[in-house]
């Protein structure tokens, strides 16, 4: 039987980047299927009294010397810290659903991870935003029009508004039916499930 990963995720945070590249492993490894779940992780933050790890000047040192990288490297990805974080990601959000609404949603998100956290590109200019979408394939005027969309707005604004309600306080956040697992370094437990 099939298991279905439902996958929180903000474009702003490395964890999630990690988080998207280990799980896309996973799914071609198990055959499993993600559903990807879109959030603004700052509203998640604002509801629930949570920060960024990088508010903590330690913690934030400790996880973009040590801990990342040995993420990315026991996954066998590439990864690089961004010198523009932290990003504002509410228009990159926006697009992901745009982009899901113009059968994109694939391309978008590998455009913009690896726009992100790996080629370190500032995806707070619409510019650079606009560029990494037509160099992906995706018609970027169409998009971002729609990414400015009401429904749009409103669909970003309840699906972070269900998740805090869910339960999650953070991103990356993944469900296997009811169970949760936060932290892209409890992608093991997850591959527990799926086996």
């Amino acid at each position: 039987m099939t298991k279905t990963i439902e996958f929180y995720f903000d474009f702003g945070s490395p964890t999630a980047f990690l988080a998207y590249k280990r799980l896309i492993q996973l799914q071609g490894q198990y055959g499993a299927k993600i559903k990807f779940k879109p959030i603004l992780l700052g509203g998640v933050f604002k509801e629930t009294g949570n920060m960024s790890p990088i508010m903590i000047p330690l913690k934030g040192q400790y996880m973009g010397r040590f801990d990342l990288p040995r993420f990315a490297k026991r996954y066998g990805v590439d990864f690089n810290h961004n010198p523009n974080f932290p990003i504002n990601t509410l228009y990159l959000m926006r697009g992901y659903i745009a982009a899901s609404k113009m059968q994109k949603s694939t391309e978008y998100l590998e455009a913009v991870f690896n726009a992100m956290w790996i080629d370190q590109k500032n995806m707070g200019d619409i510019a650079i935003v606009k560029d990494t979408l037509i160099a992906a394939g995706i018609n970027a005027d169409e998009l971002l029009s729609a990414a400015n969309d009401a429904d749009v707005k409103s669909e970003l604004i309840e699906a972070t508004e269900a998740a805090v309600k869910r339960g999650i306080f953070g991103a990356p956040t993944m469900f296997i039916g009811e169970e949760m697992y936060f932290g892209q370094d409890r992608l093991d437990f997850v591959e527990e499930e799926l086996q």
